[in-house]
Parts: structure tokens; sequence; C-alpha cells
């Protein structure tokens, strides 16, 4: 195992440090270098966070299976911990928590003027991609795509046009699904280049992430490191800015995490939200009343993937917390949403000040 804790640090000339601030005493923004340099730190007890309540989370996290987990406050590493064998250069699958870095890879396209998301999907992919009637088809928009209301068949996750058969007008049903998908289609059909490569020059390499993507029988799986992982929370915690480059225009990172439709409020694109009053999940139509998860700051936001894969974002707290691993309930290993998050929140909330 392998654990980073950071001890709090001083200057004191005189060898005896004043106690720590109860806040952090560094809160200016700070983006970690692309070129590899050490990725600066703050540590708990600058916070002024309850250092008794680590290894509760830290046994927690080992006992559901975890690999690795992470977290920044104001962009800074406050704890890194890794399991099983697992490293800081160990590459894990995000799952479907992926689905954020094709959404915010459309936001660029649309800003580029390559696309706009309320066109229809068949600008792109021509009369015809699916197996609906045309007059349903035409329906469909990009922006449909993005926020799980394209009305399409759901009994089916693999996407082929065989299977893209109709069971709702788009807009009238909330259905989590993997015909996001086209998505990747879609972008680089307006890019004219794979999707690959339009993501990679557009976003990963802005920021500094490594990662792949992989293509599966079902759907295309982004790998990477855990640390990359953390970089893109550190984008969206900043609403698309990386240091003093735009890479996302904010009004769109605003409306990804802001509730996208009124059939599921607590969905964006392709993004989680917390703190609304009722959500469904993935594979029922039922809606449930309350937070996503209770436990959580009302403002946090999250990429959500199969198996427990998380990146949490709380604006109000700036803070970011990454987790990959097995999944926490091998039984039951959801796609997204589980009572894995409130759990972790639990913890969580007992540690930070």
């Amino acid at each position: 195992m392998i654990l980073l804790l950071l001890p709090f640090l001083s200057c004191n000339k005189n060898d005896n440090p004043p106690p720590p601030p109860p806040n952090d005493t560094d809160s200016t923004m700070y983006f970690p270098s692309n070129n590899g340099a050490a990725w600066e730190t703050t540590s708990l007890a600058a916070l002024g966070w309850h250092t008794n309540a680590v290894d509760p989370l830290l046994n927690f996290l080992q006992e559901k299976h975890s690999k690795s987990f992470m977290i920044l406050v104001n962009g800074r590493i406050v704890l890194e911990k890794y399991f099983d064998g697992h490293t800081p250069s160990s590459e894990w699958e995000w799952n479907s928590a992926g689905k954020t870095l094709v959404a915010e890879t459309v936001g660029i396209a649309q800003q580029e003027g390559l696309l706009n998301i309320n066109d229809q999907v068949s600008k792109y992919l021509g009369a015809g991609w699916s197996s609906e009637p045309l007059e349903k088809e035409n329906l469909i928009t990009i922006k449909h795509l993005l926020t799980m209301t394209s009305g399409l068949n759901d009994e089916n996750q693999r996407v082929t046009k065989a299977n893209l058969t109709y069971l709702a007008d788009a807009g009238t049903r909330w259905s989590y699904s993997n015909v996001f998908q086209l998505l990747r289609d879609i972008v680089s059909a307006a890019s004219n280049q794979p999707f690959d490569t339009y993501f990679n020059n557009k976003l990963r390499n802005k920021i500094g992430m490594d990662g792949y993507w992989n293509v599966g029988f079902i759907f295309t799986i982004f790998h990477s490191t855990t640390r990359s992982m953390a970089r893109f929370g550190l984008l969206a915690l900043n609403k698309g800015k990386w240091g003093n480059e735009t890479i996302i225009n904010e009004p769109y990172f605003i409306e990804s995490f802001n509730t996208s439709q009124s059939i599921n409020p607590s969905y964006g694109y392709l993004w989680w939200l917390n703190g609304k009053s009722k959500y469904m999940i993935p594979g029922s139509q039922q809606v449930f009343s309350g937070f996503l998860v209770p436990n959580a700051p009302a403002d946090m936001y999250a990429a959500m993937g199969a198996s427990d894969q998380r990146v949490y974002v709380v604006p109000s707290k700036k803070i970011v917390v990454v987790r990959m691993g097995d999944a926490s309930n091998p039984l039951n290993p959801s796609f997204a949403v589980s009572g894995f998050d409130n759990a972790l929140w639990e913890k969580l909330s007992a540690l930070i000040n």
C-alpha cells in the first residue's frame, strides 16, 4: 500500500511553529504543471481538518475494494492513497464516469463552431442512423443525447442501428443508456477526424492528462491514472478553465452541471447532480425523493461510473475527490449511483472541517 499524508510544514526559524490556522493558509487556486513537476500539497493540519477521521476513511476504502483515492483542495493534494499494488502510474478504467469527458468534448466542438447541441443528430450522422421512423428520428437532437432523453429503446446497451428503436418521443422520457456514445461519432463527423484525436488535442493534452480510450464490445471506456482523473475534476471545479486558459467556455460548463431537463433534475449533461428535490437511477423509471447523496454537500456534482469509479466536485469547499477501484459491492457492481456514495460521504464529512 502507498500512502501520501501530508504533514504541516513551517518555515519558523525558531522551530516552534504556531498552531495551524483553522483554514487553508493558501486559498489561491493551483493547477499542477503539465511537464511532470511535483504537484503542490496542502496538509490536513493547515486546513483544520480532523486527523482522527483519516484511519476510519482509509479502512473503509480498503474494505470497499478501492484501488486509489485522492482529495484536492484548491488544486493541491491533501490526501493520496493507493491500495492492493496500485501505484500513481497505474491506469484504471473510468467506466461511465468517462461520459463527462465526452460531454465536455462536445462543448469544445460547439465553441469552435463545429456543431450546435440543438442540432438534429441526423445533421451529422445522416438520415436513417437509427431504426426509428424518420419523423421520430428527426426529433432527436445532440442535447437529447447529452441529457439521456433521446427516447430510444434502452433494453440493449450495445449501440447498433438495429438496437436503436423507438420507445418514446425525444424529450419525454429520461433513461440511462449507452446511446450517448453516438456523441463520439457526431464530434468525429463535425471535426472531420477521429474522436480520440480531437479529444486528445483539445482537452486531454491541454490539462496534462494521460490515458486512452479502449474500444469494447458494448462501449468505449477511458483509462487513466488517478492523478489524470483528478486533473479533470480540477478543470470541472474551475468551470472549464486551466490556469489562464479557457479549455471549455464557462456557460457551457455551467449548463453541464445544472439540471438539464425536468424529468430527472439530478442529471445535467452526463453529470450527476446533488441537492435536487428528486432523482432517478439507471435501469429504472422510478422517481425517488430527496438528494442523490444525502451525506454530501448539496452543491456537489459528480462523474459516476460502474464499480464506483467517481469524481466528486464540491465548489463551496473547493474540493475534488477521486475514487478508483473494483466494485464496493462485488455482488452489485452498479452502473452509477450506489449506497457506496452515501457511506463514503459519511466518512468524508467526519474528516472535512
